[in-house]
């Protein structure tokens, strides 16, 4: 990988990943097309951990709030100062955690999948359109009734389920949950806060997982432009985050949906045409 293609696809990362189109699409896309070779799983999870980096500046008086309070709630804190589980911010804790476990759990049971398997753009292209239309019925048809302080531990669970399928790249993690999200009535905005809260613990985990794999030998990136793509996927998604939550409070997902049928359209007319390979061709 050259620091050019580093800069290209760490722009890429940061536009997309928290928009519902699958930044992990556009890595698997724009690498091949612009670097000649899909970047690989490794790279994808390594940038994100930039990109994660940016939720946690933006949301860190939420992030210190929720933790504070979860802890001050576990069973071994006086029962004089402990908290009542039934607290929004403790609550939300749990949320989050059982949110992740079905990532987290796939994640690792699926490991050769989603480095090989999972990357055909066939399956892309497919992901692409399909949830593109669920998230356009979603938003179209769902009420904008339910905030995050009335969310169930079922809800949680399917939020967490939603996360799980962007594990195929296409999906968009984003994308996922925030489909899940509207199609259970929450807002659009209580949707996008929580998708940014959930992805947090399943991202870090994941990237510093290859970034272990990466120095013990197990998975291999080219380490300078990678740090390089990393830096410039958390200042660019910075103000993507900002961006996004202020779009979504008035606008619908209706653009994106559009974008991620238009895009399926394209990478299969370049597929079609051998501008494209379906298979992977990662350096691992």
């Amino acid at each position: 990988m050259t620091w050019f293609d580093a800069i290209l696809l760490g722009l890429i990362q940061g536009l997309t990943e928290f928009l519902p189109i699958s930044s992990s699409a556009h890595l698997r896309i724009f690498g091949e097309l612009f670097g000649n070779a899909d970047p690989g799983a490794a790279f994808t999870a390594i940038t994100q951990i930039g990109t994660e980096t940016a939720v946690l500046i933006v949301f860190w008086k939420d992030i210190v709030r929720i933790l504070s309070r979860w802890w001050r709630s576990l069973p071994f804190i006086p029962a004089a100062t402990r908290l009542p589980n039934s607290d929004p911010d403790a609550r939300m804790g749990w949320m989050i955690i059982v949110g992740s476990l079905p990532i987290g759990i796939l994640g690792l049971l699926l490991q050769d999948w989603i480095d090989t398997t999972f990357r055909n753009l066939w399956i892309t292209v497919t992901m692409l359109a399909l949830f593109g239309v669920l998230l356009g019925l979603a938003d179209r048809f769902s009420p904008q009734v339910r905030t995050l302080e009335k969310m169930s531990w079922r809800d949680a669970i399917l939020y967490g389920l939603a996360q799980a399928l962007a594990l195929i790249p296409g999906v968009s993690r984003s994308g996922g949950t925030i489909t899940m999200g509207r199609a259970l009535g929450y807002t659009r905005e209580a949707a996008a806060r929580y998708s940014f809260l959930l992805a947090m613990p399943a991202v870090f985990a994941s990237g510093l997982y290859k970034v272990y794999k990466v120095f013990s030998g197990g998975d291999h990136v080219d380490v300078g432009p990678t740090i390089l793509a990393t830096v410039i996927a958390f200042a660019v998604a910075w103000a993507v985050i900002l961006w996004f939550l202020k779009l979504v409070s008035t606008k619908s997902y209706m653009p994106f949906v559009w974008y991620r049928i238009g895009l399926a359209i394209v990478v299969a007319i370049l597929l079609l045409a051998g501008a494209l390979t379906a298979v992977s061709t990662a350096v691992v």
